[in-house]
């Protein structure tokens, strides 16, 4: 089994326990997307408290990757809905850009 594939593994996993019926082709093209960042600690997670890391995926991945044009506000409080579903548990980068590509519907730009 690849790296890749153990990181896939283990994202379907932990996200199964939030959304038992997920798109896992979706999943696949969002973790393919983020490259080499999975394998490494520091990025392969998202700090849900620090202001800094919810501004860049605010910044890089709602509203460069996906093109979102809603107000700052709006898309912080997406991400900490988001944070908010994980509980304790890690915020894998992979399975919060999943799930906020989920929210805002816009699957069409993995397609």
């Amino acid at each position: 089994m690849s790296k890749f594939d153990e990181k896939l593994e283990l994202y379907s996993k932990k996200l199964k326990e939030i959304e038992p019926n997920f798109d896992a082709e979706l999943l696949r093209k969002v973790t393919k997307g983020l490259g080499p960042s999975i394998y490494k600690l520091d990025a392969e997670a998202i700090a849900c408290t620090d202001k800094k890391e919810t501004e860049r995926v605010r910044e890089n991945f709602l509203k460069k990757k996906l093109g979102l044009k809603k107000s700052d506000e709006e898309l912080d409080k997406a991400i900490q809905e988001v944070c908010e579903k994980f509980g304790r548990s890690k915020k894998y980068r992979a399975i919060v850009y999943y799930l906020l590509t989920k929210k805002f519907k816009k699957e069409d730009v993995y397609a």
